[in-house]
């Protein structure tokens, strides 16, 4: 009901016309070469310029690569292995299900645009060595592989010329406006963190979003490479910015967490902080070009007015103070250098500042979920294994067909989170692309004898499909309803249509994917709730791993992925009020995590006969149990208790240090371990309340 009240509110727009526009003809241009050159399926031709169709030419030429890639590696794979068990239809079927398994599990991992690569070489395969048992008659396995290819090479061609030659739209712009954005939404946070009004617990929300739009951002990165834009080859230093980015999310959660803090006990230093607000505002605007040795710049009255904020605070805000000016520092150098790259790119400079520590590694430092991906992978081995026991069973020759479509549904949508839903718009779209092409071969293709007439009345259909796909809610209709019609039409140069064989195929392809989702549904889908749950475990499980970590680049990327993962996170539509309130936590600790590696830093520069060392060890151990249990869903109170006494006591004992600058870093870190990590405010006079609110 929803999609259809969509469609009936759908109204095109230019954009949406010229797309379209340009991927009919694209279309029709593989389907004429494919038929001068004679090539047995033009269908697959045609098919892969609808599948690759983007509105942005470097996403449809970098989608083209992986498309050419997968395919590659799919059709040598079942060049490969045919000759040997074509003859042992069980064994063939186990390996290819154990193939496509092991390539849809590469390809979950791999959260970049060339997942594609690996998913494309998983079911290409599939389809090779099935299209040839069925057509094992008229062709071999090695033409048939390289039909594929070949028809698959025209498609990308074709689509590559009409992408790049008429009207092309870029990405680059697309890119510098949703950077430029996410600059301003830092600025917007920054400045109301600072500001005089009362503390929202919103900003920790709007700070996940600027994280998730960051993943977003490094995906469009990719694609970059592949077009002609000013913006061509910055794909690395993009990246790099991003992850600078991120480290701003960190500093300005930190500074809400400390002027929270700093509110509860007194508003008296606010009208100070508003002057420091507005000095620092002024320099961040500055609009002058940044030299590389001017990085760690300041305002020339940082120092003056941090001065004046300590003066006129209670001294139980003293070391929130250090830390907020510390956290302040920080954000000031980070912005500077996002700037220094993002003025870097803008002038055609591609390289990186020396002064500023790569944080982009061979292989992106992103979240992953193994769980995840080795479902998505079992889910795939037992639909293909269950489609191919039925053919096989069955003696239905066009059962191939059905194992088919089951092998390709389990692999496309695996990367939701609960794939069943898009794989019941995908049936539909198979059913609907049925009648439409039962009206096209028995009422319109008898009165077609030429190839321009075929276009014409092909037009009406293609171009409404088309339409739909740069609109994310009716895209799911789109492609698989124009995919299904191309197949299912069958067109080649010496057209006909077997009746049989369209009502097998047809039924086919739709009890294939209903047998891929009565397994998705029992093996690989889970709800919003249980997604972020598991992640949750995956986070505490990288806070217990950084406990033990030195600062530096190799802790940067770890906390680059952790800020990651939170941003992923905050994609999730869960239910529960509970989830979301350890979402929200969960950027707050990762701000905070930096403290467990400056505990460590910094208890190596103290005795080790010194009480603070030992209490610090025993600290890190108990953190460490903490974290493990929370990983696991488990919430010990008595462990959590016996944290926040060692963090008394670590207070206490640090007043026996005589380095001023250690005594105050072990407070800053101390005083942020309690507030973010362990969610203690101090507001409350008794620790069970606290307690019960960090369980």
């Amino acid at each position: 009901m929803l999609l259809t009240k969509q469609l009936l509110a759908f109204r095109p727009n230019k954009m949406d016309w010229m797309f379209a526009t340009k991927t009919f003809l694209a279309g029709m241009l593989a389907l004429y070469v494919s038929f001068k050159l004679d090539m047995k399926f033009p269908l697959w031709a045609i098919g892969t310029v609808f599948v690759i169709a983007n509105p942005y030419s470097g996403m449809t030429a970098s989608k083209s690569i992986y498309r050419l890639l997968g395919t590659l590696f799919g059709a040598i794979f079942a060049v490969a292995v045919t000759p040997y068990l074509i003859n042992t239809p069980w064994l063939f079927s186990f390996v290819l299900a154990s193939w496509v398994a092991f390539c849809l599990y590469i390809s979950l991992l791999d959260r970049t645009p060339r997942s594609y690569v690996f998913m494309l070489a998983g079911y290409t395969a599939v389809i090779i060595c099935f299209n040839a048992v069925y057509y094992i008659d008229t062709i071999s396995i090695f033409d048939m592989a390289l039909g594929r290819f070949l028809e698959i090479s025209i498609g990308v061609v074709c689509s590559a010329v009409v992408s790049a030659t008429i009207f092309p739209m870029h990405l680059g712009p697309v890119v510098k406006n949703r950077v430029s954005n996410t600059m301003q939404d830092i600025k917007k946070v920054f400045d109301l963190i600072l500001s005089d009004k009362e503390h929202q617990d919103n900003y920790t929300q709007l700070l996940a979003n600027i994280t998730r739009d960051t993943s977003d951002i490094h995906t469009m990165a990719v694609h970059l490479s592949y077009e002609k834009s000013k913006f061509k080859g910055v794909a690395k230093p993009l990246q790099e910015l991003l992850h600078q980015i991120t480290m701003l999310v960190s500093n300005l959660v930190a500074m809400s967490e400390r002027i929270k803090q700093l509110d509860q006990i007194d508003l008296g230093y606010r009208e100070y902080l508003h002057i420091l607000h507005a000095h620092v505002e002024f320099f961040l605007d500055d609009k002058h070009p940044i030299y590389e040795d001017e990085l760690n710049h300041l305002p020339e009255s940082f120092v003056s007015d941090f001065d004046a904020i300590f003066q006129n605070a209670k001294p139980e805000q003293q070391v929130m103070l250090g830390s907020l000016k510390m956290d302040i520092r920080h954000f000031i150098q980070n912005v500077r250098a996002v700037k220094l790259i993002w003025q870097r790119i803008q002038n055609g400079d591609n390289t990186l500042p020396e002064a500023i520590a790569p944080l982009t590694t061979s292989y992106p430092s992103l979240h992953r979920d193994h769980g995840v991906a080795v479902r998505g992978g079992v889910s795939a081995f037992i639909t293909i294994l269950i489609s191919c026991a039925f053919w096989i069973l069955s003696g239905w020759k066009t059962g191939f067909m059905l194992a088919e479509m089951a092998a390709i549904s389990a692999c496309i949508l695996t990367a939701l989170d609960n794939p069943v839903p898009a794989l019941k718009m995908f049936i539909r779209a198979n059913i609907y692309a049925a009648v439409i092409v039962f009206i096209y071969a028995y009422g319109i293709f008898p009165h077609v004898t030429s190839f321009w007439e075929m276009a014409v009345v092909l037009a009406p259909f293609l171009m409404f499909c088309l339409m739909l796909y740069p609109h994310p809610p009716l895209a799911g209709l789109g492609l698989p309803l124009i995919m299904g019609a191309t197949m299912g039409l069958n067109i080649q140069n010496r057209y006909s249509l077997d009746q049989i064989a369209f009502f097998d195929f047809s039924i086919g392809t739709i009890i294939g994917p209903i047998i891929s989702i009565c397994v998705v549904h029992v093996v690989r889908a889970m709800s919003p709730d249980m997604t972020a749950q598991r992640m949750l475990s995956m986070h505490y499980k990288a806070m217990q791993e950084s406990i033990w970590m030195n600062y530096g680049a190799a802790f940067r990327i770890h906390l680059r992925s952790m800020l990651d993962r939170i941003g992923v996170l905050n994609t999730k539509q869960v239910q529960s009020t509970q989830l979301k309130v350890e979402i929200n936590n969960a950027l707050i600790e990762s701000s905070a995590v930096i403290d467990l590696t400056r505990l460590q830093e910094l208890s190596n520069k103290l005795s080790k006969e010194s009480p603070v060392v030992n209490k610090i060890s025993a600290l890190q151990q108990n953190l460490d149990l903490w974290f493990k249990a929370r990983s696991k869903g488990q919430h010990d109170l008595q462990d959590f208790q016996l944290i926040l006494q060692l963090l008394d006591q670590i207070d206490a004992d640090v007043s026996g240090i005589g380095d001023e600058d250690i005594r105050h870093r072990i407070e800053i870190s101390v005083n942020n371990i309690r507030n973010s990590i362990c969610h203690y405010d101090g507001a409350d006079a008794t620790h069970d309340s606290v307690l019960l609110a960090g369980a």
